[in-house]
């Protein structure tokens, strides 16, 4: 990192590195290398290592032109302190998730998601594909980090060992659908030249489908288009292509391929929380009565199709860590996020968007059916999408509104952001925990309701932050 000051931290005294910019809620995010430097990766990698107390870490990396030289370093640090690196090389972050459950070690993932090329950062877990987050241990590896940023570990190198999990991660993805009563489909799927590229010809190999994949060369620098499937303008070219090849379905898979977003045949795309409903109540089949998760953007559509189909539905704040945790404490078989996250219990507890993409491709061999009659079903009210707006202080934001809201007797919850209920239409407004964005979901009876509804929540976040 290139440091410029010198900063305070209550627990380390001063330091001539500022890790509060790249810290997240649930995972580390900077630019490179101005904010994420290989120095600050190596004090990183001896930082997690200390704190994950194990003999072994896992770590794997993204296709970024920076997630090579990073992941070295942060094993190099690692390694100084005198645990084994287990080298995973290039992986979706789901791999990662697996490497970790499988091997029941802590395992560091360097990637920046969906971020622009000059991005990158590390989401990291503990053994069993634990979750690290600002509660769970995030905030011990950001003191630690600054400690040997200033003090680098120097005992000898402990040992880089290489290790190919793909059979076995394969293996385990096809495990959740029943491999044998798939149907031949024709499949689009559009890597943006992410790690979806590395994915698909893995576990689509041998099966029944013809698969054409957009963009398949791993080349961090995005040179095709974003690696952002909520933006839709990130879809038109997978759409495009759906219509042209007649295709069942279209697969939009992010940077790090945890996440897929779903494209029917005729190239409309799915919700997040349209495909939380479909695959919650797939899941419910499968274990009756089990407790499922969605975070509080997704449609009521959500709970309303958790108990219909018998299952307790548990309402959840946004992001991976937070949702992790809840599915420990209460057993939950599956948990889904309106932003294309899916998690299962049987997955260690971890997101997959491969996974998820398996079981809607299972669901659509059992249908006979097309893909939009299988959503249908779920899809029951309108929604704004997220709307991100720039404001000089998201979380003032955020307060000056919900005083508002209260002073005029709205009823409110606080349980991730302001979340406010009018009974036939609500929204939630809070601050990006990756980026200095103000998010608003709104959803409504219809199209018209959405539209008006956002003009009006839009005056009321510009009245309270002129």
């Amino acid at each position: 990192m290139a440091a410029k000051e010198a900063v305070a931290d209550a627990s380390v005294g001063w330091s001539l590195v500022d890790t509060t910019a790249i810290f997240k809620a649930y995972d580390v995010r900077g630019t490179y290398p101005d904010q994420l430097d290989e120095r600050t990766a190596a004090a990183m990698g001896s930082a997690f290592a200390t704190f994950a107390d194990r003999p072994r870490i896992v770590v794997a990396r993204d296709m970024r032109v920076s997630s090579g030289p990073l992941a070295e370093a942060f094993a190099r640090g690692a390694r100084a302190t005198g645990v084994e690196v287990v080298d995973l090389g290039l992986a979706s972050t789901d791999f990662a998730y697996f490497a970790s459950g499988f091997l029941d070690l802590p395992a560091a993932m360097f990637t920046a998601s969906h971020n622009p090329a000059r991005y990158n950062g590390v989401k990291f877990c503990l053994a069993g594909a634990r979750a690290v987050g600002v509660d769970s241990g995030l905030k011990e590896i950001e003191a630690l980090t600054v400690r040997y940023y200033d003090a680098p570990a120097t005992g000898d190198l402990a040992p880089l060992t290489a290790l190919d999990l793909t059979n076995e991660w394969v293996t385990h993805v096809h495990s959740f659908v029943d491999v044998a009563g798939l149907r031949p489909l024709r499949i689009v799927a559009d890597a943006a030249n992410g790690m979806g590229g590395f994915v698909a010809p893995l576990v689509f190999s041998g099966l029944p489908f013809e698969v054409e994949v957009l963009y398949p060369e791993l080349d961090g620098t995005f040179p095709n288009h974003p690696a952002d499937p909520l933006d839709p303008a990130n879809l038109v070219d997978l759409r495009r292509r759906v219509l042209e090849v007649g295709a069942d379905i279209g697969l939009a898979f992010d940077g790090d391929a945890d996440r897929v977003f779903l494209i029917d045949e005729q190239a409309r795309p799915v919700s997040g929380s349209t495909t939380t409903a479909m695959v919650a109540e797939a899941m419910l089949a499968r274990h009756p009565g089990a407790t499922v998760l969605y975070n509080l953007i997704c449609s009521k559509a959500v709970p309303e199709v958790i108990a219909e189909s018998g299952g307790v539905a548990v309402r959840t704040r946004v992001g991976h860590s937070y949702i992790k945790q809840v599915m420990a404490e209460s057993g939950a078989v599956f948990g889904g996020e309106h932003s294309g996250h899916y998690y299962y219990r049987d997955n260690y507890r971890a997101d997959s968007g491969i996974i998820t993409a398996f079981v809607v491709l299972d669901l659509l061999s059992r249908s006979g059916g097309p893909l939009s009659a299988l959503t249908k079903p779920f899809e029951r009210y309108a929604a704004s999408g997220e709307i991100n707006a720039t404001v000089a202080d998201p979380a003032g934001t955020v307060e000056r509104v919900a005083a508002r809201l209260a002073a005029n007797g709205v009823a409110i919850d606080r349980l991730d952001g302001l979340t406010a209920d009018y009974g036939s239409w609500w929204y939630n407004l809070r601050p990006s925990n990756t980026e200095p964005l103000l998010r608003l979901n709104l959803e409504a009876a219809d199209e018209a309701g959405v539209r008006a509804h956002v003009d009006e929540v839009e005056a009321l976040i510009a009245e309270v932050d002129a």
